[in-house]
């Protein structure tokens, strides 16, 4: 029978990199710069508007009519637009307010994905859309219908 060879003990953590260390000739570090935290850059470029009208004119995209959406639009007061995949909430906001002269009280955003379809042999891929839920002010309201305008 052979025996196995006996284990040997770890050396104590630490040792290993004391013994590179002091193989290692000392040199010295050159000093870090200290941050300064007021110092920050200055831009000279103009400051941009936040929203031009033109780019307000074409977030939204189309009013939702369906049944949730006349469901939400009925219990609590929102309203559903499909907008700009690139458009923000605050852009959603702005829009909202221009064209329909409504106060906005907030904005929530979903993008929905689209469908994976099949056309005979080829596959294809519906866009994704991204809605946006209108809560309006108390006392506001919009109408898509056409009623009483």
């Amino acid at each position: 029978m052979s025996r196995a060879p006996a284990k040997q003990e770890a050396p104590a953590k630490g040792a290993k990199t004391a013994a590179v260390n002091a193989a290692k000739p000392a040199t010295a570090k050159p000093a870090k710069a200290a941050k300064s935290a007021t110092a920050k850059p200055v831009s000279n470029a103009a400051p941009r508007p936040k929203h031009t009208e033109g780019r307000l004119s074409q977030v939204l995209v189309a009013p939702i009519v369906s049944e949730k959406a006349t469901l939400v639009s009925e219990k609590q007061n929102q309203v559903t637009f499909k907008v700009l995949r690139d458009a923000t909430k605050p852009e959603i906001k702005a829009a909202v307010e221009l064209m329909f002269k409504v106060d906005v009280e907030s904005v929530q955003t979903v993008v929905q994905k689209g469908k994976v379809k099949k056309f005979g042999r080829s596959i294809g891929r519906r866009d994704h859309v991204k809605k946006a839920y209108v809560s309006l002010k108390a006392g506001q309201e919009l109408n898509f219908s056409g009623e009483g305008a």
